[in-house]
């Protein structure tokens, strides 16, 4: 969220507003799995959460219809890369959380899923687990070391004139 927020920011500093929703919610797509879970998906299946809606390919793929999408706001190419690596950033970020079964970044190569050795990020518990006391929790450190992130991404912007 914070990555497409901030992203949003940069690339559209005078008017952000829709650059901001599009790239936060494109940042936040690949947690569109957990949807499969409610159709008994299960969570290690290639289409589990955290399995091929987080990989590099997709994100890829998410990143050029993003761009599709707002080719009018700017060359498709540079939108597409654009949104793919805000896209990329949701399942590298997955990688460095403390829990799960890991990240398939590497779909439809291999099912195999990954963690950085580096895992700094608490994970966050899935659906209504969210509301809890752990969910607010992480939540609460998520705001913490991604307030630069937020902070840039909603700064009061200067008045044109």
């Amino acid at each position: 969220m914070a990555v497409g927020m901030a992203v949003g920011r940069w690339r559209a500093p005078a008017t952000p507003g829709r650059a901001m929703l599009g790239l936060t919610a494109l940042s936040m797509l690949p947690d569109i799995d957990v949807v499969g879970m409610a159709f008994g998906v299960p969570y290690g299946a290639p289409w589990g959460h955290r399995g091929a809606t987080h990989s590099l390919v997709l994100a890829a793929l998410f990143g050029l219809v993003f761009a599709a999408v707002a080719s009018r706001r700017g060359p498709f190419t540079r939108t597409a890369l654009l949104g793919g690596a805000v896209a990329a950033s949701h399942g590298l970020l997955d990688a460095m959380t403390d829990g799960g079964r890991g990240v398939a970044l590497l779909w439809p190569f291999t099912t195999r899923r990954y963690f950085f050795p580096w895992r700094p990020i608490p994970v966050a518990p899935i659906g209504l687990g969210f509301l809890s006391a752990e969910g607010l929790e992480v939540a609460a450190w998520e705001l913490a070391v991604f307030f630069p992130l937020f902070a840039y991404a909603l700064w009061p912007r200067k008045a044109p004139g």
